[in-house]
């Protein structure tokens, strides 16, 4: 029973985030705090109706088997939402003026979203005292005071090895020219249209020259007009790699150690168990020796701090939980698995909690995480596809790492949400047409055989033995990040940069 259980509970979270991957597939407006919050609003449903159709022949329904979930953990880019009980707090003078039609009242029991919660950590160093709130990639927001006592509020992309020149403009990466790239194209429905894309948002050019955007599956005219030609987007992404590290010099956050961080401590169970420990050693955090690569200082003490903040949050979670307990059962914060961390601190992943069901002599208690490799939130260095033919359809895409991978000037990188299917509405009806927008088919002994794909453990060591395949993916790479959307950015300035 403790295995059915199990994959009951895995199921139920498999449903649920692919129902937010769905939802973000199809919504323009998914980075969005509110269109966010509805998406995983949605997923969460999808979980509770998931689980309980698995119960339903064994006596449980969807309203008793919410006492026993005591929380959702969606983790995302740069922090993550629990969804969990929590007590109201309405007053009547707050209901009277801001929410006369609140269908909830003071001190009812909600299960709801709690406010969004980022992988931050505060250090402390001599006139030093900054916030650095961390992401699923290399991207850091800083906000403080530098070694001089000075504000700084600055974000950006580690890299290693990218040099700049002033004089004619040259970027290199990792000894590799990055340069722009033919303007990008893509299919809605059965017509290609050529599109720029900023700050998560593509915007698409009509054949009259008039641009536009899919809001909501429906054609949203009347923007722009950016400037056409060749797409620079890789190229910025590497040189405003290089500035900002120029900036981190000067304002001395190259010197931080692990040791520097504060207001941090064991995470700890009831009884007091060590359940994570945040310091492992005293090492220089910001060091750019290959900073960006998996084994860096920088990425296990950004990992570090991603798990700290998951485990700390989410044992408060549950450990408030029991005000609202069942019977005499304990909610308890379990013990993930070094596996399941792996999935967590990598990608966009869903945690589910299961406790207090009963299976014969012992109480259960379980746990699922799924993630999700597909998604607008985040461009891992496994999201980039390789089409052999970027101009002709019948051509094939595959892994990075596919064995003897040839690649030639019409070779193109494409973010792996670019195969999936879209929807769009009919402007003259109520109808709604599905599309991809790339039209190439998977390499199959890539994707299901997996008998051409080499094994490797660091992509940026394994393309600097192919120059030519590491420069058309590092563009990619480096095109998709800065594409995506960012909350540090202002976006009116930043869509203004690319208008004619």
């Amino acid at each position: 029973m403790q295995i059915e259980y199990d994959t009951k509970l895995d199921n139920s979270t498999y449903d649920a985030i692919k129902a937010f991957q769905l939802n973000t597939v199809n919504s323009s407006t998914s980075d969005l705090t509110n269109s966010k919050m509805r998406d995983i609003e949605a997923a969460a449903n999808s979980f509770f109706t998931s689980i309980a159709t698995a119960f339903n022949m064994t006596g449980y329904n969807s309203d008793n088997l919410k006492e026993y979930v005591p929380a959702l953990v969606f983790t995302l880019y740069d922090g993550f939402y629990i969804y969990s009980p929590f007590e109201n707090t309405l007053d009547e003078d707050t209901q009277n003026k801001l929410a006369p039609n609140a269908t909830y009242t003071n001190g009812e029991e909600i299960t709801g979203l709690k406010p969004y919660i980022y992988y931050s950590c505060r250090y402390v160093k001599g006139q030093m005292d900054v916030t650095i709130t961390y992401s699923l990639d290399n991207y850091i927001t800083i906000q403080g005071y530098d070694q001089n006592g000075k504000g700084i509020n600055d974000a950006g992309y580690l890299l290693d090895d990218v040099t700049y020149n002033s004089a004619n403009g040259n970027v290199t990466y990792r000894g590799i020219n990055i340069t722009s790239e033919p303007q990008l194209t893509e299919y809605i429905g059965n017509k290609q249209y050529a599109y720029i894309k900023i700050n998560g948002v593509k915007y698409y050019r009509d054949d009259d020259g008039s641009w536009f955007t899919i809001l909501n599956g429906r054609k949203n005219p009347g923007q722009g007009p950016f400037r056409t030609g060749n797409n620079d987007m890789g190229y910025r992404y590497y040189k405003e790699a290089y500035e900002f590290k120029q900036r981190l010099q000067s304002y001395g956050i190259t010197n931080l150690t692990s040791a520097d961080a504060v207001d941090v401590a064991d995470v700890t169970d009831k009884d007091g168990n060590v359940i994570y420990s945040f310091l492992n050693g005293n090492y220089k955090i910001f060091d750019f020796d290959g900073i960006e690569e998996p084994d860096s200082n920088f990425n296990d003490h950004r990992l570090a701090v991603i798990r700290y903040v998951i485990e700390r949050n989410l044992s408060i979670a549950l450990a408030n939980y029991n005000n609202y307990g069942i019977g005499s059962y304990e909610f308890r914060m379990p013990k993930l698995a070094e596996e399941d961390w792996g999935k967590l601190l990598n990608n966009v992943s869903l945690i589910s909690f299961l406790q207090g069901l009963s299976i014969g002599g012992r109480i259960y208690n379980g746990y699922s995480v799924i993630n999700n490799n597909k998604n607008e939130e985040v461009v891992t260095e496994n999201a980039i596809y390789i089409v052999e033919n970027i101009n002709d359809d019948n051509s094939t895409y595959h892994r990075v790492t596919h064995e003897n991978l040839a690649v030639n000037a019409n070779s193109r990188g494409v973010f792996n949400m670019d195969f999936e299917r879209k929807s769009i509405g009919s402007t003259t009806s109520e109808e709604t047409y599905y599309y991809y927008p790339h039209k190439q088919l998977g390499c199959y002994t890539c994707y299901v055989a997996q008998t051409a794909a080499v094994g490797i453990s660091n992509i940026y060591e394994y393309l600097d033995d192919h120059r030519d395949l590491a420069k058309v993916y590092y563009t990619a790479l480096g095109r998709e990040r800065y594409s995506m959307y960012k909350v540090f950015r202002n976006p009116e300035e930043h869509v203004n940069q690319f208008k004619q």
